[in-house]
């Protein structure tokens, strides 16, 4: 019961930072909801019940399912990376808008 109160306090935090208007908050938003995504990739290989997936201590139908802990392992590495890349995207254009660029006598309004 405390797995899918987890996932749903994440998914909420996440939906609700990313509807803030700061760049900053969308991006930790988006690492909330991978977050979520995690918890939930690792619930689906529910590994409670089933045992190690070596060789020599468990039979084959008894063994854990390794595949959802491999791509929850990706998707975190994915998750680093593209969270850096935003973040550094966000430092370097943080005021794009508000920039003046200097006069040069040229007309932009063709």
């Amino acid at each position: 019961m405390i797995l899918p109160i987890t996932i749903g306090v994440l998914v909420t935090g996440a939906v609700y930072l990313m509807l803030q208007r700061g760049m900053v908050r969308i991006i930790f938003g988006l690492a909330l909801l991978s977050h979520a995504a995690n918890l939930s990739l690792l619930s689906i290989g529910v590994s409670a019940w089933r045992g190690e997936p070596l060789v020599d201590r468990t039979s084959v139908e008894l063994a854990g399912d390794p595949l959802p802990q491999a791509f929850v392992l990706t998707a975190i590495v994915i998750t680093l990376a593209v969270t850096v890349l935003m973040l550094s995207y966000a430092v370097i254009g943080h005021n794009d808008d508000t920039k003046r660029h200097p006069e040069t006598g040229e007309n932009h309004d063709r």
